[in-house]
């Protein structure tokens, strides 16, 4: 999701305080029941970790395709208004502010660490393309833990054997359409993503000479390509005054024009080599911080997820579709509407206490800006459900990014991440 456009105000704030003590520090929950999916529980697959050194064994590289909930710094060196390269951004991530539009970890980091990509396969690919004795990416060693991993590189960094293990394309602001987002001048949509794809696949096939094509097929067809869209084609598009998509289609209509167009983007990247698809639905968006803040009360917007899950239904058939009909594929369904619903049912039942507001962010509900430069955030983050008016905290990514990879059929379809890395077609 990406920043209100009220943000083309471009106010600098600078606090003199100290950051440090116990709220900076990193949460890593251990995750180590079930995700259940309504207040009696039940239904849903261990979301502990376990298991995933055999499926790493299957997955040499991920690519991951989004907006502001995954962008990793893709829009730092954009001339945007969609940026998370200043603090309070970052505050809990090893090394400060990389781009997250998060305190910390994005819920695709937590899916990156537990699928176990091998921080040596760049290393490795270079010297044995070198002495001409490299067969394809897929000889790699495996990695025996599954947590504190490298994260994959943004786009802008991928630069020589930085690629190797895969690349993180998204794009605050950026949609399925290439006119959503508009209003935050800098993005890269999901079409200009996948050509940014395209780009990579040549600088990996000069890197690996002759017959590169051979060589890279097997591999990319093991890889795991993660793409989540959406968000902002109904925050920065459909539900924005200043644009006439509203006035144009109804509801189901635009959320079939929508999924029309999301059909056509994958299948190009099928056709580029892709085969294992991880497609995220878009969240509940009713209760967000700017939702409830643009209403009288604090009351959530539920007009907005009235158009959210017919657009998430869609997406779900367009899967099986698309599992029926390109071959030696396999595309599943991450519920994120279900997950991130559940958890604001019942927040308690995941040691959050605060559901309502922002972590940071200005105005009512923390939820009219997004956190300006040095604005002071919340100490008890780890309580919070939201970070700032869109996003939700590392706390709630990490969760999500656990049940996304391990949990069961009623939350992600037909099958889960870990299970999806072990697949063979």
């Amino acid at each position: 999701m990406a920043r209100h456009p009220v943000l083309m105000l471009l106010v600098v704030v600078v606090m003199s305080w100290h950051w440090g003590g116990a709220a900076a520090q990193v949460f890593r929950p251990p995750w180590n029941g079930t995700f259940p999916m309504g207040p009696g529980g039940g239904g849903g697959g261990s979301v502990g970790g376990g298991g995933g050194a055999a499926a790493a064994a299957s997955v040499p590289a991920m690519f991951v395709f989004g907006d502001s909930l995954t962008d990793n710094g893709n829009n730092n060196d954009m001339t945007s208004l969609a940026k998370a390269n200043y603090l309070p951004y970052g505050i809990d991530f090893a090394g400060g502010p990389t781009g997250r539009f998060s305190n910390g970890y994005t819920m695709v980091d937590e899916i990156e660490n537990l699928t176990g990509i091998n921080e040596d396969f760049p290393n490795q690919v270079e010297s044995k393309a070198h002495n001409n004795s490299y067969n394809g990416l897929l000889e790699m060693g495996v990695v025996t833990e599954l947590l504190g991993l490298p994260l994959l590189p943004s786009h802008n960094d991928a630069t020589g054997d930085a690629a190797l293990h895969g690349v993180n394309y998204a794009s605050a602001a950026a949609g399925i359409l290439d006119n959503t987002g508009q209003n935050f001048v800098g993005r890269s949509p999901f079409n200009q993503q996948i050509k940014n794809f395209e780009a990579t696949l040549q600088q990996i096939s000069g890197k690996l000479g002759g017959g590169a094509a051979g060589k890279l097929a097997p591999s990319l067809a093991r890889s795991i390509f993660y793409v989540g869209m959406g968000s902002n084609d109904y925050l920065n598009n459909y539900l924005m005054p200043n644009y006439n998509t509203r006035n144009e289609y109804n509801g189901d209509q635009y959320s079939t024009l929508l999924v029309q167009q999301y059909t056509k983007q994958l299948t190009r990247l099928y056709n580029l080599g892709a085969r294992r698809f991880v497609i995220a639905g878009v969240g509940s968006m009713a209760c967000i911080p700017n939702m409830r803040a643009r209403n009288p009360a604090n009351m959530c917007s539920p007009d907005v997820d009235d158009l959210i899950i017919p657009f998430n239904s869609k997406v779900k058939s367009m899967v099986n579709t698309l599992n029926v009909n390109l071959p030696r594929a396999k595309f599943i369904f991450v519920d994120t509407y279900a997950m991130i619903s559940e958890v604001l049912r019942n927040p308690w039942s995941y040691g959050f206490s605060v559901v309502d507001r922002g972590c940071c962010g200005i105005g009512r509900n923390r939820g009219m800006i997004t956190c300006l430069p040095f604005q002071r955030p919340c100490l008890n983050r780890n309580t919070y459900i939201f970070w700032d008016a869109f996003h939700p905290t590392e706390r709630v990514n990490i969760l999500l990014g656990k049940a996304a990879y391990s949990g069961g059929a009623d939350l992600v379809h037909p099958m889960n991440i870990q299970q999806l890395a072990a697949w063979q077609p």
